[in-house]
């Protein structure tokens, strides 16, 4: 087995390299909240790349053995690391082979739901916990907790961003009395606007709402890319047969980068509409938690920063 303290040399490993070659990287998801104290361990690493350096860093990680194995793309349904559907907010995924569990990594061209390019704002090899709070509004009940530990962290160093972040009550309203969140933030997040939060059940109700849309957001922003990668990924199953087998990153990516020009299209989200995207999140967060609720709801029209 893998541990994590092996996992977390090797990937701040290939970052650092990536940095010091001039490719704009950045680690973040599970890893980075591991850095900032807040979880304990995890098992996937994601990496933030800047697009247009996306072959550079494909380049990279091709080269980069671990425990002796070489990456490959992991299965069939990876997009290809490339420039031109990295910039629609595609990720890629990789994989080292190794057992019993293969270790994992993750590539992002656009942070999902930024508001400010991360490139800006690094933390050494990590992105800045703003960033990686951004990114943990997810459908994922487990990753909430994390995002409010994160913002308490950035409270703590005195970036009022942090009050974007906070989704317990509880650590709301002891914050409350330390510092009242500023009118530029209240603005993003009508629900700060009932600080100190004396009326707990109705604010809670409203963090459940708020859970409710991000979670409803992430889930059309997934179902957008899956319904372009069923076809996709049949193509590159089929292509990879037809020229038995893609034992290296590079005939493996030809393949994806010639099966991606016939099924997928570059900007998926803005295709489909954004603001599409945020009326129907609205919408269905109405229908589950009241319409009374939308108003309340946080200004997300900033959070597709780079698509």
């Amino acid at each position: 087995m893998v541990s994590y303290a092996e996992l977390e040399e090797f990937f701040t490993g290939l970052v650092a390299a990536g940095q010091a070659r001039g490719i704009p990287c950045a680690i973040t998801s599970g890893m980075a909240c591991v850095h900032f104290g807040v979880a304990a361990t995890t098992r996937d690493c994601g990496v933030l790349c800047g697009p247009g350096h996306s072959a550079a860093f494909r380049a990279l990680i091709a080269r980069t053995r671990f425990r002796g194995l070489a990456a490959n793309y992991r299965g069939n349904i990876s997009p290809p690391l490339d420039a031109r559907w990295m910039r629609g907010g595609w990720t890629a995924h990789f994989t080292w082979k190794t057992h019993p569990d293969e270790t994992c990594l993750d590539v992002f061209g656009i942070a999902p739901r930024a508001s400010s390019p991360w490139e800006n704002e690094l933390t050494g090899i990590y992105a800045h916990p703003n960033v990686v709070g951004e990114m943990k509004r997810t459908k994922r009940e487990r990753d909430w907790p994390f995002s409010t530990a994160l913002g308490g962290r950035m409270l703590e160093s005195g970036d009022v961003r942090g009050w974007l972040h906070l989704h317990d009550i509880e650590v709301m309203r002891r914050w409350a009395k330390a510092v009242r969140p500023p009118e530029a933030i209240v603005s993003l997040r009508p629900v700060l606007g009932m600080a100190p939060f004396k009326d707990s059940l109705k604010a809670k109700r409203i963090l459940l709402a708020e859970q409710v849309f991000w979670g409803g957001l992430d889930d059309i922003r997934i179902r957008i890319y899956q319904g372009h990668l069923r076809l996709y990924t049949s193509s590159v199953r089929r292509a990879i047969h037809e020229a038995g087998g893609a034992a290296t990153l590079q005939a493996s990516h030809r393949i994806r980068v010639a099966c991606a020009l016939r099924h997928l299209p570059f900007a998926p989200l803005r295709d489909y509409g954004l603001d599409r995207m945020v009326g129907e999140a609205k919408r269905n967060t109405g229908g589950t938690m009241g319409n009374d609720v939308i108003p309340l709801l946080p200004d997300s029209s900033r959070n597709f920063f780079g698509l």
